[in-house]
């Protein structure tokens, strides 16, 4: 019994119901700010980390103070 209820519970909670909404016009402006102000934080993140970055993924420069020749 216990299976059907839960069951039940969560074929309701997944059936559509009425939206009753509205999404004017300027709300996919704002999604779009929202969207490439995401992307610009990503990118300056990035810039600011850039190095930490590559170092941590081992892609540095190797450091100069030993001499590989000798």
């Amino acid at each position: 019994m216990n299976r059907i209820l839960q069951f039940c519970l969560v074929l309701a909670a997944l059936l559509p119901g009425p939206a009753l909404a509205y999404l004017d016009p300027g709300t996919g402006s704002m999604m779009l700010q929202v969207i490439l102000g995401g992307i610009a934080a990503i990118g300056v993140a990035l810039k600011l980390f850039w190095y930490r970055i590559i170092a941590f993924l081992g892609f540095g420069k190797k450091s100069a103070g030993k001499d590989e020749s000798a």
